[in-house]
């Protein structure tokens, strides 16, 4: 993903809320699983992670590669994530 796409997504993704929150007991399966849910549905997504700086980013990091979607953007304790839908995509132009 190029650095221009990445900014329109930072861009799209700014007035969203969290949609799924990683807790204090870490990456479990529940929680890939809402996120799966939520990028079916809306191909982009912000998730709350409650952890500390290295973890929050190994964290995202793992979230990334179990779900196969891009980290947009990571600041402080929210990550973007993005997967574009194979057919009816919202992102067409990415």
């Amino acid at each position: 993903m190029t650095g221009k796409q990445k900014r329109k997504l930072r861009a799209l993704g700014h007035h969203l809320h969290a949609i799924v929150q990683v807790g204090h007991d870490g990456l479990t399966d529940g929680v890939v699983g809402a996120l799966e849910d939520a990028l079916k549905k809306h191909e982009l997504v912000k998730v709350q992670i409650a952890d500390e700086r290295e973890a929050r980013h190994a964290a995202a990091l793992e979230l990334a590669k179990r779900t196969g979607a891009e980290l947009a953007q990571e600041l402080g304790r929210t990550a973007l994530f993005f997967r574009k839908k194979e057919k009816k995509s919202k992102f067409e132009d990415l």
